[in-house]
Parts: structure tokens; sequence; C-alpha cells
């Protein structure tokens, strides 16, 4: 089954409310989309110059306010019904997650592997620091409910990342633990 370009729709919805450059997008990948999203720069610029060849955004190029030439993509009436459809569309299929610690963990055959406790111990640490990444992304972002009203979308997102981030924590812990009878 062909996968699906959900980059297109991405960038669509991002330049739905105002013009952005490819940087502007980029930050927006590095601070809010990454959280549950990744894409490479190149790719970026590869699918916004796909998007205005079908259609789809526009571009406008000149000298915005400094001396710094750039390029504004914007959304087109084409653009916008492609991104309504999609929004409003329903995928039966679960992603499939792609998660390279898990399938380490898969090839660990014996309880007593000696790499069993620095592989949790380092997914632990790193699983912690991605959860207090999510618990400040949300303090900076909703403290008011007028926030959280005005980004519903987002919010339930970030709060849905944050519950993913402690339950893998605590099951890091238990695994830990369980280790602890197997020493020597």
């Amino acid at each position: 089954m062909a996968q699906k370009n959900l980059l297109k729709y991405i960038l669509l919805g991002l330049i739905t409310e105002k013009p952005k450059t490819g940087y502007d997008l980029k930050k927006e990948f590095d601070t809010e989309i990454g959280e549950f999203w990744s894409v490479k720069h190149s790719q970026i610029y590869l699918e916004l110059k796909r998007l205005e060849k079908e259609g789809e955004i526009t571009s406008d190029t000149g000298f915005f306010g400094n001396k710094v030439e750039k390029t504004y993509y914007a959304i087109t009436a084409l653009g916008k019904k492609h991104l309504d459809e999609w929004k409003y569309s329903y995928d039966t299929a679960l992603a499939v997650n792609k998660d390279e610690f898990v399938l380490k963990l898969y090839f660990i055959k014996d309880r007593h592997d000696d790499r069993l406790p620095s592989l949790l111990k380092e997914q632990l640490d790193m699983r912690q620091e991605k959860l207090s990444h999510l618990e400040g992304r949300r303090t900076l972002l909703f403290s008011t409910p007028q926030d959280i009203e005005k980004q519903y979308g987002h919010y339930l997102i970030l709060d849905h990342a944050i519950r993913r981030e402690s339950e893998y924590v605590t099951w890091l812990k238990e695994a830990i633990d369980s280790l602890k009878g197997n020493e020597k």
C-alpha cells in the first residue's frame, strides 16, 4: 500500500492563516510539529515546489522589510479545498511505529543479557528529558484556559504526548526494577 504524502497537508495547514517562508515552516517543525512529526529541511522545499507546480500554493519573492530576499508561500483555493478534504477524511489503518529501541529489545532474547540494563537506562534518561520538555511546552503555551481554547487541537496533542511519555517512563522504570532480581 502506498504511503500517503502527509507533508503536503502539514505545509498547507501551516500556511492557511498567513503566508510563511520556508524558514518559518522549518521553525514550526522545530518548535511545534516536531513533537509528533519530523521532516528534513530539504523535504520542505521540495514539497513547496511541488505544491506550487500543482497550483495548491503560490509564492511571492522579494525584499520584505529588510535587505534579505525572501519567498513567502500562500495557500490557494485549490490547496484549501484539498486540505479541507483531507481534514474531514478518515484513515482506518493505524500508523506503524518505527522505534529502534523497541526493535533492539525484540532481538534481546535473554533477560540476563548484559546490554539490557544500559539500554533501558539510556532510554529512560531520554524519555524523562522529553517528558520534561513537553511539560515545559505545556506551561509556556497553555497557561490559561483561554490559551487552551485558542489552540485546542494543539493542546490535545501535547496532552497526549505528555501522557504517552509519562507512561513510557513508568514502563521503563518497571522494566529496570524487574532486572534488579537478576543481579548476582
